[in-house]
């Protein structure tokens, strides 16, 4: 006998979350804020070494009259490797911002404005894939061009600027290109060459930080944080 029409249960999908996972929700933001916190600071510890071997550099290569640029040269690759470092770490610091992002637009945001949480099939299925099949938002490249428009670009430009003007000016102005050259030779590396080895360095990070930001700016519109690019 079949059951009256008004006994039939009709599977109505649900529209909004219940009081128990949105507060399940209030605990998942938590921890990626947290998480996303002790990655900020990791990020700082790089930053921070960066900047102390920096000074040190200049302090000794300015130290006196017969003191040698050289510190200077090798601090400009020892800050790259702290950014190899950091570019690391910010691609897992991402993760998280990514996350702690969209639940602020897509959670907390409706929630202030009265509207409640809808399970409208996009930043809620966003989510669920990322904590289901977690990945990196970024390429390792432009990471390494992110913390460079941040931090590291100002780092290398203090380390040339030292660089060239040691050569230039200390202890006396150099008088001539040839005697500019002749200051910046290593051992049994001809000056030329250093000088020239100098702008390539240069030259290449320049390079990646605007082709990175060229990059980011022509799909900034497209999507969620949570996406790879």
């Amino acid at each position: 006998m079949d059951a009256p029409p008004e006994m039939i249960a009709v599977d109505v999908p649900r529209k909004h979350y219940d009081p128990a996972e949105l507060g399940l929700l209030a605990h998942i933001y938590r921890g990626e804020v947290y998480r996303s916190t002790i990655w900020r600071t990791r990020l700082d510890q790089t930053t921070n070494w960066a900047v102390v071997t920096t000074g040190l550099a200049l302090s000794l290569t300015f130290a006196g009259p017969s003191a040698s640029a050289l510190p200077l040269i090798l601090v400009g690759l020892l800050v790259v490797v702290f950014l190899m470092f950091e570019a690391r770490r910010y691609r897992y610091f991402n993760v998280w911002r990514a996350r702690c992002r969209l639940l602020e637009t897509d959670v907390c945001g409706p929630l202030l404005r009265g509207e409640g949480v809808r399970m409208d099939g996009r930043w809620n299925t966003l989510l669920a894939q990322d904590y289901v099949r977690p990945r990196f938002h970024i390429s390792y490249v432009r990471s390494i061009g992110r913390r460079l428009r941040k931090n590291y670009a100002y780092i290398l430009l203090v380390q040339a600027a030292a660089y060239y003007g040691k050569l230039a000016i200390h202890p006396v102005s150099a008088h001539s290109w040839q005697a500019f050259l002749d200051r910046a030779a290593v051992g049994p590396i001809p000056g030329l060459v250093v000088v020239l080895a100098g702008m390539v360095f240069h030259g290449t990070w320049i390079a990646i930080a605007i082709a990175t930001y060229v990059y980011e700016r022509r799909v900034r519109s497209h999507g969620s944080l949570i996406s790879i690019a």
